[in-house]
């Protein structure tokens, strides 16, 4: 089950917030088609924010054909997203060895998502698959 945390600081929407983090948990295989998001009321008790808020972003992986709302039963994993296998453990090994590499170079938190940020778009520009 995915844990949302949200971030009051970042400038980004809560229930964008949302969205995006149940779309990386689908990408990671934490959330599988067939599973079960938290209840809008699991969240609220657990980030104390708006019920409406979870209910716009679960509306919002609905209208994009991620979730499924099943009335009286709760809001269900439709489809996953991405196509690598689940296991990234290696790679989630070198990717923490790299971000330790930073802290010691004295990166801070934003530092460190701007330059890896700027490795992607070279590396990955969008629209590119």
């Amino acid at each position: 089950m995915v844990e949302y945390r949200i971030d009051r600081r970042s400038g980004v929407a809560t229930y964008v917030q949302i969205v995006q983090q149940t779309k990386r948990a689908l990408r990671l295989g934490v959330l599988e088609p067939g599973d079960r998001l938290p209840t809008a009321r699991e969240v609220v008790e657990a980030t104390a924010i708006n019920p409406n808020t979870v209910l716009k972003a679960y509306r919002e992986l609905e209208r994009e054909g991620l979730v499924e709302a099943r009335r009286g039963l709760g809001t269900f994993v439709r489809r996953s997203l991405g196509s690598a296998p689940a296991d990234h453990t290696a790679l989630r090994s070198k990717l923490t060895a790299w971000l330790d590499e930073t802290r010691k170079e004295g990166l801070e938190r934003e530092d460190i998502s701007a330059l890896f940020t700027s490795v992607l778009d070279e590396k990955c520009p969008e629209g590119e698959r």
